[in-house]
């Protein structure tokens, strides 16, 4: 399995992956026009065969803030390791752009837990609440659960629940 940057060949399969889980209450449908126009943020698991059977984008907020978003792995490679890793690569990725905080909104709370995020107030994040969440038709009844990834408490990424440089290989 290739970790890697999107390009525009993966955008209908990123959109058909995470709505996928959207249309199973896991997470927010994308439309194919807003995955293209986050095309950037996005990184994907191709297999051998060239399949994409994973995805998660990255979005800047802040000097020090960003949002891990869109993971999605494909039904059947569940219990791979592959969202594992796709975090990773975004952790990575944030680490190297200098941001030192990702955030997650998510109903999968146990695995952001076990790749290295604490739970948090979702108070903590008013930008994410006026950018996107206004706009949300979840918005006045939002039930996902807020978790925080520090980078500035570790010098190095390690294994061991933690996202590792190996692993991500951006």
């Amino acid at each position: 399995m290739t970790l890697r940057p999107a390009q525009v060949q993966d955008a209908a399969a990123i959109c058909e992956l995470v709505n996928y889980h959207a249309q199973r209450g896991r997470m927010l449908h994308r439309s194919l026009e807003s995955v293209y126009d986050a095309l950037r943020d996005f990184w994907v698991a191709q297999d051998a065969d060239g399949m994409i059977v994973g995805c998660v984008a990255v979005t800047i907020y802040w000097s020090d803030l960003a949002e891990v978003k869109s993971l999605a792995v494909a039904p059947g490679r569940q219990g791979e390791g592959i969202g594992s890793k796709l975090v990773a690569a975004g952790v990575q990725d944030a680490g190297r752009l200098g941001v030192r905080r990702l955030f997650a909104l998510t109903y999968e709370k146990d695995f952001f837990l076990r790749n290295g995020f604490e739970l948090i107030d979702r108070q903590m994040l008013p930008e994410k609440v006026w950018r996107e969440c206004i706009s949300c038709p979840k918005a006045e009844a939002c039930d996902e659960i807020a978790v925080m990834y520090r980078l500035e408490s570790s010098n190095s990424l390690t294994t061991g629940g933690k996202p590792s440089q190996q692993d991500a290989r951006p």
